[in-house]
C-alpha cells in the first residue's frame, strides 16, 4: 500500500514532511525534550561514522563487478606497460643526443635523434587513447551493473528497512556515491600501476647514472612518504563527510519537495531555507575540508620537488671537476628526477580521486549488507526450504486466517493484540474501527510487508503460512486498491496494466467498462494514452481511484485489499466508485478497510477493532442491534451526514 497510514506508523520515525528546524526558546536554553529530539531527528537523517578503514577490502569489493569486463582491463593495463617504457626512454634518447653533438658528426646524428624521440613520443600518445578508453569503458559498465544490482537490491528490503532509512540516502546511494566511485576510472586512477612502475624504473635508472647523486635526491623521500601518510587518513574521514552531507542534503530536499503543500500552506519558506542554509553550510565545510588537504599534498609534493632539483644542481655544481658527470649525464638526470616526482603528483591527485572512490564504496557495501530481506520464505524445523504444493491453492481453504496473531513495529510495543479471524472464499470481511486501531496493519501482514515474529501466532493465505511462501507466489494472489492511489509515469493503459511491459489495449478498455469508467478517460485528449505526470496529479483522487480499481480488475487475482477506497473524495464520484467497487468484489474474497460506514454496509461480516483488538463482529444489521462500539460509530457517522446535509441547504439559497 502507498505509503504509511497513521495505524500503521512504526513508532518512532519521524514523519516525512518538512525537516523540522532547531527551536530554542528566549533565554538560550534548550529544553531536554527538544534536545533529545533534535538529537534523534539528526542520527535519522545522518549515518553512523566507520572508523574502520579497509581500503583493500572496498578494492575487492568492486572486482566482482569489473571481473565481467576484465579483458579492457588487461588491456588497458598492458598498453600502460609499453607507455611507461616509452616514456623513460626519452631522457636516455636526449643525453645520447647531447653527448654525440659534441663530437663531430653531432650534428648529422642530432637528426636522427630527435626523428627518434618524435617517435617515441607519437607512439606513447597514440596508446593513451586506447588504453584511458578501455579503462573508462572497463569502470563505466562495472558502475551500470553496481547501479543495477543496488537498484534491485533496494527491492528485497522490507518495509522496515524503509522505515528507519531517509528515501534521499538511498537515492545518494545509487546516484552520488556510484558516481563517486565511476569518477576514479574517469581519471584514470587505475594507472597509478603505471605510475608505480615509472618510479621503481626511475630509481633503477637514476641509480645506474650517478648512485652518490640518486642517493642524495632521495633524501626527500621520506618527508614525501610521511606528508601522504598524514594526509591519506585525514581525506578518507574528509570525503566520508562529503558523502554524509550529500546524503542528508538529498533526504532534506526530498522531504521539502514531497511536502511542498504542506511548507507553502504553513508559510514555512524562511524556516526551510534556514534550514537549508544550514545543511548546505554544513556540506560546503566538508568540502571545504577535502579541498584543503588535497591542495595542500600537492603543494607539498610541488615544494619538495622543486628543492630535490635545486639540490641535485648545486651537488652537480660542487662536482664539475669530476669528469663522470656530463652536461647529458646532467641533463637526463634532471629529466629523470621530474619524472620521478611527476608520478609522485599523478598518484596524490588520484589518491584524492580513489579516496572519494573508497568512500562512495563504503556507503554503498554498508548499504548492500543490510539483512533486512523481504519477506523472506522460512524453512521447516530442520531449517530446509519448503517448496509450495501443486495443489497450492487448495479450493477447500479459506481465504485467509489470523491464528493469534500479536504484532508490533518494535519490540515490546505491539499495535495488535491476539488476533484470530478467518475469511471464507467469496467473503467480504469489512474493518472498522478509529484510526490507530490496526486495520491497515493486518492487511500489511497479509501481503509481508511486516513480518510476524516467532511465537506470536500465524497468518495464512489459502491453507498456507505466509512465511513460507514466496513473495511473488504469495501475492500474486492479491489486488490491492489502496487509499492514496500511487500512479507511475506513463499512460492511463500502462498504469492499469502496471504488470505488463507492454498494455493490452482492449483488455484496458474491457475493464473499464465494466467499472462504468471507459467514458470518463477516452473522454480525455488522447484516451486511454493519456499521459500521466509524476505522482498522477494531473488526474482527480477519484480518476485515480477508478485506475486503482481498474488495476485490480486487470489484474483478475482471487483476492481483494481494499484500503479506504471511498475516503476523501465528494459523494457523486463515490457513486461512480461504489459501482466500481460492486463489481471488483464479484467472485472474489475481499478485506475492506473503511471509515465511511456506508462502505460496508452490504459486507458479509464486519470486525470492528479496537486499541488493536477484535471487540466485534456480525452483519451490518447484527452489529446495529448489538448496540455497541460499531453502533455508536454509525450513530455519528449519520448525524455528521445530517449536518453536512442541512449545511448544504443552507448554503444552497445563499448561492443563488
Amino acid at each position: 500500500m502507498s505509503g504509511r497510514p497513521l495505524d500503521s506508523m512504526p513508532p518512532g520515525r519521524p514523519d516525512s514532511g518538512a525537516y523540522p528546524a532547531p527551536s530554542i526558546p528566549p533565554g538560550g536554553e534548550e529544553p531536554d525534550a527538544v534536545g533529545r529530539g533534535e538529537e534523534a531527528l539528526r542520527r535519522f537523517h545522518e549515518e553512523e561514522d566507520l572508523d574502520r578503514v579497509y581500503d583493500f577490502r572496498m578494492l575487492r569489493g568492486l572486482w566482482p563487478h569489473l571481473r565481467p569486463h576484465r579483458h579492457f582491463l588487461y588491456g588497458s593495463s598492458a598498453l600502460l606497460v609499453v607507455m611507461a617504457l616509452l616514456g623513460l626512454g626519452r631522457p636516455l634518447v636526449m643525453r645520447a643526443a647531447l653527448e654525440r653533438f659534441q663530437q663531430p658528426d653531432g650534428a648529422a646524428m642530432l637528426t636522427q635523434f630527435g626523428l627518434l624521440l618524435g617517435a617515441l613520443i607519437i607512439v606513447e600518445q597514440a596508446l593513451s587513447f586506447p588504453q584511458l578508453y578501455w579503462l573508462q569503458i572497463a569502470g563505466a559498465r562495472a558502475m551500470a551493473d553496481l547501479r543495477r544490482q543496488v537498484f534491485t537490491f533496494l527491492h528485497t528490503r522490507s518495509m522496515a528497512f524503509f522505515d528507519r532509512t531517509p528515501l534521499g540516502r538511498l537515492v545518494t546511494r545509487v546516484t552520488n556515491d556510484v558516481d563517486a566511485i565511476a569518477e576514479m576510472f574517469a581519471m584514470g586512477a587505475l594507472n597509478a600501476i603505471g605510475d608505480l612502475i615509472r618510479l621503481v624504473a626511475i630509481v633503477a635508472i637514476m641509480l645506474s647514472l650517478d648512485w652518490k647523486m640518486s642517493l642524495f635526491a632521495f633524501v626527500a623521500v621520506p618527508p614525501v612518504a610521511l606528508a601522504v601518510n598524514w594526509t591519506r587518513k585525514r581525506m578518507r574521514v574528509a570525503y566520508r563527510e562529503v558523502r554524509t552531507k550529500t546524503a542528508r542534503m538529498s533526504a532534506f530536499l526530498n522531504e521539502q519537495v514531497s511536502g511542498i503543500e504542506v511548507v507553502q500552506a504553513y508559510a514555512r519558506e524562511q524556516q526551510s531555507e534556514r534550514d537549508f542554509d544550514e545543511i548546505n553550510y554544513a556540506y560546503r565545510g566538508a568540502n571545504t575540508r577535502a579541498v584543503v588537504l588535497d591542495a595542500s599534498l600537492d603543494a607539498a609534493i610541488e615544494m619538495v620537488g622543486s628543492v630535490c632539483i635545486a639540490a641535485v644542481l648545486w651537488y652537480a655544481g660542487a662536482r664539475t671537476v669530476s669528469p663522470d658527470i656530463t652536461f647529458g649525464t646532467l641533463f637526463a638526470f634532471i629529466a629523470y628526477l621530474e619524472m620521478f616526482f611527476m608520478p609522485v603528483r599523478h598518484l596524490s591527485a588520484r589518491y584524492t580521486a580513489v579516496q572519494s572512490a573508497l568512500a562512495g564504496a563504503e556507503r554503498v557495501f554498508q548499504l548492500m549488507s543490510s539483512t533486512d530481506q523481504d519477506a523472506e520464505v522460512r524453512g521447516d524445523a530442520a531449517g530446509d526450504a519448503v517448496s509450495l504444493p501443486e495443489d497450492w491453492p487448495s479450493p477447500d481453504a479459506s481465504a485467509f486466517a489470523f491464528n493469534g496473531v500479536t504484532f508490533g513495529y518494535r519490540p515490546g510495543m505491539p499495535v495488535v493484540h491476539d488476533i484470530h479471524l478467518e475469511a471464507r472464499r467469496g467473503e467480504t470481511m469489512a474493518l472498522v474501527g478509529p484510526t490507530g486501531s490496526g486495520k491497515t496493519t493486518l492487511a500489511s501482514l497479509l501481503l509481508r510487508l511486516y513480518d510476524v515474529a516467532d511465537g506470536d501466532g500465524q497468518v495464512e493465505v489459502l491453507g498456507r503460512d505466509v512465511s513460507k511462501i514466496h513473495r511473488n507466489d504469495l501475492r500474486s494472489q492479491f489486488a490491492v486498491v489502496p487509499q492514496d492511489v500511487f500512479l507511475f509515469p506513463g499512460t492511463v493503459a500502462s498504469n492499469i496494466a502496471a504488470r505488463d511491459a507492454e498494455p493490452d489495449v482492449e483488455r484496458v478498455r474491457a475493464t473499464l467498462e465494466r467499472i462504468g469508467a471507459l467514458d470518463l478517460f477516452e473522454g480525455r485528449e488522447q484516451g486511454l494514452d493519456a499521459p500521466v505526470v509524476e505522482r498522477g496529479t494531473n488526474f482527480s483522487a477519484g480518476e485515480r481511484q477508478l485506475i486503482a480499481f481498474a488495476r485490480a480488475l486487470y489484474r483478475n487475482p482471487p483476492l481483494l485489499l481494499l484500503d479506504e477506497p471511498t475516503a476523501n473524495i465528494d459523494s457523486d464520484t463515490e457513486t461512480r466508485l461504489q459501482r466500481a467497487m460492486d463489481v471488483a468484489l464479484e467472485g472474489r474474497t475481499a478485506l475492506v478497510i473503511a471509515h465511511r460506514l456506508s462502505t460496508v454496509r452490504h459486507a458479509d461480516r464486519v470486525v470492528v477493532m479496537h486499541q488493536g483488538r477484535i471487540v466485534e463482529q456480525g452483519s451490518h444489521d447484527e452489529l446495529l442491534e448489538l448496540d455497541g462500539v460499531y453502533a455508536r460509530l454509525h450513530r455519528l457517522q449519520v448525524a455528521q451526514q445530517a449536518i453536512e446535509e442541512r449545511m448544504d441547504e443552507l448554503v444552497e439559497p445563499i448561492s443563488a
